[in-house]
Order: structure tokens, then C-alpha cells, then sequence
């Protein structure tokens, strides 16, 4: 960040949801599980292969992209999920300590590069952060994601399209257009958006 670093306020936030609402939707300040269902419905639109796949997850939480890519059949080789709070990462270890091939870390160092990955939800909490600020992390958070993926990424925002009276000022609402831009001019030629699914916010989808 350019004014300070904005991930401990979001740490001290995701810590008091997980230890209010535990490992549910709204451990991980989703509305409902309904609601984050229908988001990773337009997320794993990015994955196009019937092979064996490996995947980042961007912001994991405890690891809910996990059962939703196995109801969806989807045969992920390797599932890394990176989080930024360390509570979550260990919910997520012992939720998944039987399986192969799960692994979950708060180093995005010690991720290789992987076919794809998956960001949800992770931008929308900004706090007391400015809209400029917030931005700047934003871009240089894809730039981060886009260099540990080989296939492509999606990710998701809340949408400046959102109904006025019902925006919150500790909430980042992203401009569609800008991002779609950002994304064709420095990660890919195909780039979709995705604004069409009935929630206040969209979906990026970066093939490489």
C-alpha cells in the first residue's frame, strides 16, 4: 500500500468473523452459502480441461472452493490455498489433514506456479483504506496472481453498478471497465467479464 500497509486492519476484521461466526459463510463475511455458491459458479469458469489440474486458491478462507470443485467434478491434482490470516490457514489444515494433495499456507512465497487460480471475495473488504489506495493493492495483487498462474485466473469484485443507498463506505466497489482494461492490456488478449449473474458485484476471467 502506498499509505501504509492495509492487511492488518483486514486481519484484525477476518479474525473477529471466523471467531464470531466459526466456519460457516459468514466466518468469511460471505451473506450466505447460497450467495458464494453462485459466486464460485462463475469463478470456475476459468477452468476448462477435463485433465488433472493444479489450482491457487487467492484468499482461501478454511478452504470452501475445496468441496465445491469436487461436487462440480472437477479433478484438481494440487490445491494450494493462501490466506493472509493464520487462523483461518489452520482450520483449513485440520479440516483437510487426510487429504492428498491439499495444502494451504500465509507464505505466497512458498507457492509454485500452478495452472490456475481463483480469487473470491478477497478484494471487497477495504475498511478505512482510500479508493486510490485500496486500488493500487488491488493491481498489484493481480499482478502477484497472474505470476503464479500458467492457464489463467478469475477473480471477483463488487461492482461500482451497485445501488447507492445500499453501498457501505468500508466496502471496495471496483469499476468493471477499468479492470477489464487493466486485465487486456497487461495479462492477456482474452479477458471476459462476467456482470450478468444477478448479485452486486462481477467476475474477471484472465485466459492465457
Amino acid at each position: 500500500m502506498h499509505s501504509g500497509d492495509p492487511l492488518g486492519p483486514v486481519r484484525a476484521y477476518f479474525e473477529n468473523t471466523l471467531k464470531v461466526h466459526g466456519l460457516t459463510a459468514k466466518g468469511v463475511d460471505w451473506n450466505s452459502d447460497q450467495a458464494r455458491a453462485l459466486r464460485f459458479e462463475q469463478l470456475i469458469k476459468i477452468i476448462q480441461t477435463t485433465q488433472s489440474f493444479s489450482l491457487l486458491d487467492y484468499g482461501c478462507g478454511y478452504g470452501a472452493l475445496v468441496d465445491y470443485l469436487r461436487k462440480a467434478s472437477l479433478n484438481f491434482q494440487k490445491y494450494i490455498g493462501y490466506d493472509i490470516l493464520p487462523a483461518m490457514v489452520t482450520e483449513a489444515k485440520k479440516l483437510y489433514r487426510e487429504d492428498e494433495g491439499i495444502q494451504f499456507t500465509t507464505n505466497l512465497n512458498e507457492v509454485p506456479r500452478v495452472d490456475y487460480a481463483i480469487a473470491c471475495g478477497v478484494f471487497n473488504i477495504k475498511l478505512d483504506a482510500s479508493l486510490d489506495d485500496w486500488t493500487h493493492y488491488v493491481i498489484d495483487s493481480l499482478h502477484s496472481i497472474d505470476e503464479h498462474c500458467v492457464r489463467g485466473f478469475s477473480v471477483n469484485f463488487l461492482t461500482r453498478y451497485s445501488d447507492p443507498d445500499r453501498m457501505r463506505p468500508d466496502l471496495y466497489y471496483a469499476d468493471p471497465c477499468f479492470l477489464f482494461d487493466y486485465c487486456k492490456n497487461h495479462f492477456s488478449r482474452n479477458v471476459a467479464l462476467l456482470h450478468d449473474y444477478n448479485l452486486y458485484d462481477f467476475t474477471i476471467l484472465v485466459r492465457k
